[in-house]
């Protein structure tokens, strides 16, 4: 018996893009592709085939793919990766704390889309029944006994290390904005002070990554948050 693929709804306007896309996923990535090429037919797709993830261009013919976002967060968690010719800051941060779980801007790589669709699938996903150990590179952490091992060694992290690492990995290979940390790390007056997000990020780079200075493990995504490096976005085609 062959394995179930996860079926993917692709709510893009340009027949190019819908062919680029469904050869890489469905060739490489182990997907299966249903295609719309407006709002109109990508909103009923995505309420009578049940989608495993939603890959939604913003600029469609007939209604904004932010509008789309919001009706298909209205009634359903699934999976959202926008795809935008816009790589605006606050843009970014707006559509993630609307509800999509990843951006990609294009022009971009497929290996990259996938890599971050096979992300958006784990996190959707995981359940209490699942091993509560992310992995990624040399380092493993417990969610559940709060250990951290790199190179299969424990280190030892300070509460608010531990907590940053922690958010970062249940969301593996997603972005996690500012805001989003800083509420969860942080209360009180200093909530909002970006600056305390960094030092806290540099010195877990510190402890964890081989070149502090060229991080591979714990990823900036300039102006918008930062994201725990997922092993499947080290995929390379052929």
């Amino acid at each position: 018996m062959s394995k179930p693929t996860n079926l993917v709804l692709l709510i893009d306007d340009e027949p190019k893009i819908r062919r680029f896309i469904r050869a890489g996923f469905e060739l490489h990535g182990g997907f299966t592709v249903h295609e719309a090429e407006d709002a109109a037919t990508g909103l009923h797709a995505a309420t009578f085939n049940t989608p495993d993830l939603i890959i939604l261009d913003l600029a469609l013919p007939d209604r904004r793919g932010t509008e789309v976002l919001d009706l298909v967060r209205s009634w359903s968690n699934v999976p959202i990766i926008v795809l935008s010719v816009e790589a605006n800051e606050e843009e970014k941060v707006r559509l993630l704390e609307a509800g999509a779980d990843d951006y990609v801007v294009k022009p971009f790589g497929i290996a990259e889309l996938i890599a971050r669709s096979h992300a958006a699938l784990r996190r959707y996903f995981k359940s209490e029944k699942e091993n509560p150990v992310v992995v990624t590179g040399p380092l493993s952490i417990d969610l559940v006994n709060r250990t951290v091992l790199l190179n299969n060694n424990q280190i030892k992290l300070t509460r608010k290390q531990y907590r940053l690492l922690h958010v970062l990995a249940t969301h593996l290979g997603l972005v996690v904005t500012h805001d989003q940390l800083l509420d969860d790390i942080w209360s009180g007056s200093v909530r909002k002070n970006i600056q305390y997000l960094r030092i806290l990020v540099r010195d877990l780079r510190q402890i964890i990554e081989p070149d502090p200075n060229h991080p591979r493990l714990l990823i900036t995504e300039s102006g918008v948050g930062y994201r725990l490096q997922s092993r499947s976005e080290d995929i390379r085609l052929a």
